[in-house]
């Protein structure tokens, strides 16, 4: 399989207070920057001292971030390293954060970035321009780091090219003009004195970078420049971090942060358990679902010391389903290539049931790839959703040929076998289990059987990108430009699993172009030609364009998007939850303990 990277640390149905509880500090030497900007949010200046306790859903697989595709270690690592640059989650827009400012050439093929100076890492050694270069030629463009985006930074075959020009100042040459190439300059940056000898500048091979930082590492191996460090790690219990006393931001008022002194992730896989390690005050944020809801916005209107926060999503993880359109069952592959199978299946559906008994009214219709919170891009496609209809879904089985032909309640495919499909889905979810027993229902009742295949939610994407399932529930967290979610939604991309056939066997070559369906190639074509769109107003067009195409094609059938739901304790401040639950996408990195 080619290594990829889970874009922008996304991932799904992750912890949330995240940049909330990051709150960074400044190192004596380094040039500050004032986190500023959300106060139309309700930020205030906090006072420093004091700590929090968060939860992690597993044990993390490693501590180097490039090193494993794991949700858990994207969350330990928004506290520990930064980028060279971040967004503003008040505003969505980027701004600086390890390069202080940056210039684009006339002709949008040349990046300089201009670092900030007097930058530590957290063992006190400088940060440089060689870290930066080391960081994307070594670790990001290695298409062996499990974790890596060598297809991303790869561009007419070649390497994008990363120079230090001197030791504050970096220049990145592409082969094409990339409007939104911006946007992928948030990787973390990674300490070369630390990772050199597992590089291939180093000595190394290519993939001895993934045996980095093992979870047994010792904690002073583990540098970054963000604004906490790692202090201990207890295997399947708890990752414990204290403030890093080089970290280099400072709140509106000038005063150092973090406010927080430490942040302990307590790991706890069950999501009742997570509640009642809430309730009992071992943990201080909780991130929940609508169907955590009610109960604990009860308990919190009863007097009990937290409240609950609720908002619309623009990130977060909307659910879907997929069929494998190259399941190893060939008349389950021919049956899931066809269109008409899936707008069957999509009528089959029952948001509303989903909405209103799993989340308990708490979410929405979806978008298509796009988020409808998203005023920028989004387009409304709510109508090609269809209405959950058994009796439409039955006439369109049978106008298929579907038919129950020896009355056993079950379709059959051609050539008598039942029409039988495994659903994977992720047991440890508070509400996988759940839409996957009212999917097998519903099905059901149209004479499709269901039989629900349940691992943990840290192995749907590895299944998925393995090709070992038929039917999955799975979730891609939405973002605010879709290049950001090109690998997802571009036929042929690293995560469009689907149809895995049509991705390369080289990494950064073509596609399977000529094995893709026509409206896919018109999606492929359109996210290469927005790549590379600078007009803002064209770029919209495409993305509308593509948003109409997945709504009519359905390559995946999206289920619903949750509202943004937090509980939090009352002796913090500073706690803004409306953006979302993937880690990074709390909009403020200054919560305090009061």
């Amino acid at each position: 399989m080619r290594p990829i990277r889970l874009p922008a640390r996304q991932k799904s149905a992750l912890s949330a207070l995240v940049c909330s509880t990051l709150a960074l500090s400044l190192s004596a030497s380094a040039a500050p920057k004032k986190v500023s900007g959300y106060e139309s949010l309700g930020v205030t200046a906090g006072k420093t001292g004091g700590g929090a306790t968060l939860i992690l859903g597993d044990s993390p697989q490693s501590l180097n971030y490039y090193g494993a595709i794991d949700n858990n270690l994207g969350l330990i690592s928004q506290q520990l390293f930064d980028g060279l640059v971040e967004f503003n989650y008040a505003t969505y827009k980027l701004e600086p954060a390890l390069a202080e400012s940056w210039t684009v050439s006339a002709d949008g093929k040349t990046y300089t970035f201009k670092l900030r100076q007097g930058v530590k890492w957290s063992d006190g050694e400088p940060f440089t321009a060689d870290d930066v270069v080391f960081t994307y030629e070594q670790i990001i463009e290695n298409p062996e780091a499990r974790a890596g985006d060598a297809a991303t930074f790869t561009q007419n075959g070649k390497k994008v090219n990363f120079e230090a020009v001197d030791k504050n100042t970096v220049r990145v040459t592409l082969q094409k003009p990339t409007p939104a190439f911006l946007l992928q300059m948030r990787n973390f940056i990674m300490p070369k004195h630390k990772l050199i000898k597992f590089s291939v500048e180093g000595g190394a091979k290519a993939a001895d970078l993934n045996n980095a930082w093992p979870t047994n590492v010792a904690p002073a191996e583990v540098v970054g420049t963000g604004p906490f460090k790692l202090n201990s790690y207890t295997a399947g219990q708890k990752v414990s971090l204290v403030r890093n006393p080089n970290s280099w931001k400072v709140d509106a008022k000038g005063t150092k942060l973090p406010y927080l002194d430490t942040l302990d992730f307590l790991i706890i896989r069950d999501p009742q358990a997570q509640v009642a390690q809430f309730l009992a005050g071992n943990v201080d944020q909780l991130n929940i679902t609508g169907a955590q809801f009610p109960d604990l916005k009860q308990k919190e209107v009863a007097g009990a010391p937290f409240k609950v926060v609720r908002s619309t999503a623009l990130f977060g993880s909307p659910p879907f389903v997929a069929f494998n359109f190259d399941a190893k069952d060939a008349a389950l592959a021919k049956l899931f290539s066809n269109l008409k199978f899936r707008v069957a299946a999509q009528s089959a559906l029952n948001r509303n049931r989903l909405i209103e008994t799993v989340y308990n009214g708490l979410a929405g219709l979806p978008g298509h790839g796009v988020a409808p919170a998203n005023k920028e891009f989004y387009v409304n496609t709510k109508g090609s959703l269809g209405s959950f209809d058994l009796a439409a879904a039955g006439a369109a089985l049978d106008a298929l040929g579907l038919k129950d032909t020896d009355g056993n309640g079950v379709r059959n495919l051609p050539g008598g076998k039942d029409l039988e499909i495994s659903l994977t889905y992720g047991t440890d979810s508070s509400v996988y289990p759940a839409i996957a027993t009212i999917i097998q229902n519903d099905f059901k009742a149209v004479g499709i059987k269901v039989n629900l295949q349940g691992i943990l939610v840290k192995n749907l994407l590895s299944t998925g990108l393995s090709g070992n399932f038929e039917m999955i529930l799975h979730a891609f967290g939405d973002q605010p430009d879709p290049e950001l979610r090109r690998p997802i939604w571009q036929p042929g991309g690293a995560l469009y699993y689907w149809h895995r056939s049509l991705q390369s066997a080289t990494d950064g070559a073509a596609p399977n172009i000529a094995k893709m369906f026509p409206w896919e190639k018109e999606i492929y074509s359109i996210f290469e030609t927005a790549a590379v769109t600078p007009d803002r107003a064209q770029r919209k067009a495409l993305y509308t364009r593509w948003q109409l195409l997945f709504a009519h094609n359905l390559p995946v059938i999206p289920l619903l998007k949750p509202e943004n739901i937090g509980a939090v304790s009352n002796k913090y401040g500073n706690y803004v939850y409306n953006l979302g639950v993937i880690p990074g996408y709390n909009p403020v990195p200054l919560i305090y303990q009061k």
